[in-house]
């Protein structure tokens, strides 16, 4: 059964009067933890592909200013801050879900599994493991670990904001890759959403594999 958590307080401003993206993380580190993670997907909403998840670890002394939602930057930018990520030495694991399995088990499902694969990544990719997780979003994902979620977390934690962007952009790199194996969809254009291409397109040649097909806008068109 899936267990909606607090969205947890605001998050305070800094002297500028903006918000501070630090502020979760802060507080978590001033009551003991270490290893604080910060948890999100990408891909929740298209018709088509994998739903991607990651889960990110900042070093605590870098710039975290920079990492900001994923949905508010441009792909050269969010590939910026990706190998900026690798430079300073944040820990990264992600995780993914199949359109099939999105099929079986629903994309809200889908989403929380892909935050747990990717919570699971991390803790084999780079030891310990995290600590706490702070979860974009209104629910947590099954884990023994403490976690808080947030809803609109990319936008209040730096820590999400930095799971937002490697999620977004390895799921845009899975895109273009199905855009290589299936071009009549426009794949690398549109990533899978439902544009009117990308609709026209499942009319004219029906869904692929890749296609998620309990969605509205495939299942019209499953034979």
């Amino acid at each position: 059964m899936l267990t909606g958590h607090g969205s947890g307080p605001a998050g305070a401003e800094d002297g500028s009067g903006a918000r501070d993206s630090f502020h979760h993380e802060r507080l978590l580190l001033a009551q003991g933890y270490s290893r604080i993670a910060g948890a999100d997907e990408a891909g929740r909403g298209p018709l088509a592909g994998p739903v991607v998840a990651s889960c990110v670890i900042l070093p605590a002394a870098c710039d975290y200013t920079i990492f900001r939602d994923s949905k508010t930057l441009s792909p050269a930018r969010r590939a910026e801050l990706c190998r900026q990520l690798t430079a300073i030495g944040a820990h990264i694991g992600v995780g993914i879900v199949s359109a099939s399995a999105i099929d079986a088990i629903n994309i809200l499902r889908a989403s929380l599994e892909a935050m747990r694969l990717a919570y699971e990544d991390l803790g084999r990719r780079h030891h310990p493991a995290p600590e706490f997780i702070l979860v974009d979003g209104r629910f947590t994902f099954p884990a023994a670990v403490p976690q808080e979620a947030l809803v609109k977390g990319d936008a209040r934690s730096a820590s999400i904001a930095a799971a937002s962007i490697v999620a977004k952009v390895r799921r845009d790199a899975i895109m273009d890759e199905l855009h290589r194996q299936f071009p009549v969809y426009g794949f690398s254009r549109h990533k899978g959403y439902p544009t009117k291409e990308h609709r026209t397109a499942i009319a004219r040649y029906g869904p692929c594999p890749e296609h998620r097909r309990t969605f509205k806008g495939v299942r019209e068109f499953v034979r």
